[in-house]
């Protein structure tokens, strides 16, 4: 297991086996950033000469590798970009580019700017990020573990590092939990096995839980979570999770989305489409892990997450286009596109929240394929019925380190949902305007004096690519953070 600290201990007295340094951009060249001064004295001032003379820009993200040759006890230092003006992104970003290319190392020390305490958190957060692997199927010696010991260098920091640190650990930790369950294969992540985790979760967190099986969800009339799973052999759950803190005026209530496969149902998928779609349950995880952080933190509000989770598979017993289905609370859909199931389970889920009396409703779903196309694979979209929700969900977001964006709900899309036989449809006929529609449809199934946002994390939840700052390949753990802010600004009385 990885440990973290903080140390304030001179680079020519460290006992690292790596130290990390930070170089910024600028018109003429490298330069080196606060805390790499102890650095730069064993290389007789001529660091940035070295750096210069290897290429080193101090773009953020490059990462150049210098032997100390002696002249430091630590054998390596790696340089890390930071850009041009750093904030607690940047320093997030580096962070973890430095700890995962150190990958197989005992020991790192981290020498970046770390003089406040929000810098010396930023730092920590990334380190701890950047340095997942998900190792769990791997059988290959070559396999490089993570770093065993991250050591923050806070020469200057505020006495609030300490709290810093102490916090990016416990995020950490969720959203390594969200990731490592995004990453698990289907077969060993059932709607009965995610349940179970989840059960695990709020064991070891104090939370309380209440778990609907199949039978419990008909009986409920819980009919999209129920009317989703029908095809599956692995039968559909509902967990309840709720945190209460007894100095608690204020009420969130958190949805996410837990089809744990997503096959398209009789509107069967493309293959090519197919193959990430374990990862369709990253918002419910999210939930979890924010759950599970909310309960280590213990901010003054009362945290409630919601977590319908369904496989989606086509069969004898799957529900088909045209089926009508009645939603928890007695509001009839009409299915059209049984690939549009995401929405269904999570109409049940958000009317039975509403029966919680929040101050605040968020779901957060890997909902739409039309996110991807609107604001790519790392921009999350947020709508709500309250432009004010809206902005501060997004800062929100902004603040934790995630990227969102405002998006509206234009009220003439809602005519595409009408249905002929019941009181709307699944999808519209339109093609244009995907992730709104179902922003839209979600709305249907929340109160006017509700407030509510719905955040879609179909792009930002699963990485297909290279792994960039600290952002590995495969599960990210996308919208953890943001619900965890969410939560603390609802205490706060900010939101």
């Amino acid at each position: 297991m990885t440990t973290i600290s903080l140390d304030s201990t001179a680079p020519d007295a460290l006992d690292a086996d790596a130290i990390v340094i930070g170089v910024l951009s600028s018109d003429s060249g490298p330069a080196l950033a606060a805390g790499a001064d102890g650095v730069d004295r064993a290389y007789g001032g001529r660091l940035t000469e070295a750096l210069s003379t290897l290429g080193a820009s101090g773009k953020a993200g490059e990462v150049t590798k210098l032997p100390t040759l002696g002249a430091l006890p630590p054998p390596l230092v790696v340089a890390v970009g930071l850009g041009e003006t750093p904030g607690s992104e940047e320093l997030r970003r580096a962070a973890g580019a430095a700890v995962r290319a150190l990958a197989g190392t005992a020991r790192v020390a981290l020498a970046l700017p770390a003089g406040s305490a929000d810098e010396a958190g930023a730092v920590a957060t990334g380190a701890l990020l950047g340095n997942y692997s998900y190792l769990t199927y791997r059988t290959g010696a070559d396999q490089k573990p993570p770093v065993e010991q991250i050591i923050v260098l806070t020469a200057g920091a505020s006495n609030g590092a300490a709290d810093a640190v102490r916090r990016a650990e416990v995020l950490a930790a969720s959203v390594v939990l969200v990731r490592d369950l995004v990453n698990t294969p289907p077969s060993d992540l059932s709607p009965e096995d995610f349940a179970e985790a989840a059960a695990r979760v709020a064991v070891e967190n104090k939370l309380d839980i209440e778990v609907l099986d199949e039978t419990a969800l008909v009986e409920g009339g819980y009919g999209g979570i129920a009317g989703v799973g029908q095809g599956s052999v692995n039968p559909p759950r509902l967990v309840r999770l709720a945190y209460s803190h007894p100095e608690a005026t204020r009420t969130v209530a958190f949805v996410g989305k837990g089809i744990t496969f997503d096959t398209g149902g009789l509107s069967l998928k493309p293959a090519d489409a197919m193959d990430w779609m374990k990862s369709d349950m990253g918002g419910a995880a999210a939930v979890l892990g924010a759950l599970q952080a909310v309960a280590k933190l213990q901010p003054k509000v009362n945290v409630i997450g919601y977590l319908p989770m369904a496989e989606n598979m086509p069969s004898g017993t799957a529900q088909r286009p045209s089926d009508v289905i009645t939603i928890y609370g007695g509001k009839t859909v009409e299915v059209l596109n049984t690939d549009a199931e995401g929405r269904l389970i999570l109409a049940d889920a958000l009317v039975r929240a509403a029966e919680d009396e929040p101050d605040l409703v968020v779901d957060v779903a890997t909902l739409t394929g039309a996110q991807l196309v609107a604001l790519g694979t790392r921009t999350a979209g947020v709508m709500a019925n309250d432009d004010e929700v809206r902005e501060k969900v997004v800062a929100a977001a902004e603040r934790a380190g995630e990227a969102a964006w405002p998006m509206p709900l234009p009220e003439e899309l809602r005519k595409g949902l009408d249905s002929t036989v019941a009181d709307l449809a699944n999808i519209s006929p339109d093609r244009w305007g995907g992730m709104l529609v179902a922003g839209i449809f979600l709305r249907e199934f929340v109160a006017d004096d509700l407030r509510w946002a719905h955040i879609d994390i179909a792009g930002p939840s699963f990485h297909k690519g290279e792994p960039y700052g600290y952002t590995p390949k495969g599960g990210t753990g996308a919208a953890t953070r943001t619900l965890v802010q969410i939560a603390e600004d609802v205490a706060s009385g900010t939101l």
